[in-house]
């Protein structure tokens, strides 16, 4: 059934909510990742029975609103659009048992999205709603089967910036005391993100893993991590969310640019940015790379 109300108050989101928030200890962190497209980065619930990952971002949604249909692109793991990938449920209803939160991820860098109106996000917040999260109408098909996701990501690199925060106030609206829904995302480096900055000051986020890499004036480079440094410090003391994250390639071929040494992570850039109180640990692109790297194993007892 589609929530019926289409008023907001934050203060009643907030305290709908507060039950089933977890706030990390000043100093303690997890690995928020990335799965979903590359078919040879193994299974859904493997990647959960890792143990290394509180967090998994599925990408991605990246077709919705304006009047399209949405399409759910998994790369070579399943087809959606002939009910391929509803097997996913097995492996959803794995993650969240062993406490790990699934957040469906929308945009990327390749696709065909963008919201052309207030009436359009609350479309697309009822068809992810329906299709994703907690939603049960029986005119929607849910593409990764019945199993509820626990939220949606934002990673939105295409189009404008338009009616994201909209949808947000729309999709927290639905959260319930049995279904909370998380609102995470993955803004560019560069601050305030030309495209979510609109959409982060609704201070509806839970977790932000902004991506440090890719973007030279506020990434690693060469050694300095200067820029890095001061660029997290801007978003730690600006960003109106639970948790800050660094957004970081998991292998120097992941990305561009930007990719820090494990050691060098560990020595010099943790033990700064872990004084932060808004620390949530680190993001990496993806499970792909980082399977071919070992990354995560290398940091995750510094986290």
């Amino acid at each position: 059934m589609a929530p019926k109300s289409s008023k907001f108050n934050p203060l009643i989101i907030f305290l709908l909510c507060l039950s089933t928030t977890t706030i990390s200890a000043v100093g303690s962190g997890g690995i928020a990742i990335y799965w979903g497209q590359n078919g040879n980065e193994g299974t859904l619930a493997a990647t959960c029975a890792t143990k290394k990952f509180p967090y998994v971002n599925l990408a991605f949604l990246n077709v919705f609103g304006n009047g399209s249909t949405p399409e759910l692109n998994l790369a070579g793991h399943c087809d959606p659009t002939s009910g391929g990938c509803v097997s996913l449920s097995t492996d959803i209803r794995s993650c969240q048992k062993q406490g790990v939160k699934l957040m469906l991820a929308i945009g990327g860098g390749i696709g065909r999205y963008s919201l052309s109106s207030k009436p359009d996000a609350r479309n697309v917040s009822l068809y992810l709603w329906n299709a994703f999260l907690g939603g049960k109408s029986q005119s929607v098909f849910r593409p990764l089967g019945d199993a509820a996701l626990d939220g949606i990501d934002f990673d939105i690199e295409l189009g404008s910036s338009q009616f994201y925060d909209d949808l947000i106030r729309y999709l927290k609206s639905y959260c319930s005391q049995k279904q909370r829904v998380y609102i995470t995302g993955a803004p560019q480096c560069p601050y305030p993100d030309r495209l979510m900055g609109t959409a982060l000051n609704t201070g509806l986020f839970d977790y932000v893993w902004v991506q440090f890499y890719n973007n030279p004036p506020c990434q690693y480079s060469s050694g300095n991590t200067t820029n890095l440094i001061n660029s997290w410090n801007l978003w730690s003391k600006s960003l109106r969310a639970k948790k800050l994250f660094l957004g970081l390639p998991a292998d120097v071929q992941a990305a561009g640019s930007g990719f820090i040494p494990a050691d060098v992570l560990t020595s010099q850039v943790l033990p700064v940015i872990k004084k932060s109180a808004k620390y949530g640990g680190v993001m990496l692109w993806s499970k792909y790379w980082d399977d071919q790297s070992g990354y995560s194993s290398s940091i995750v007892s510094a986290l």
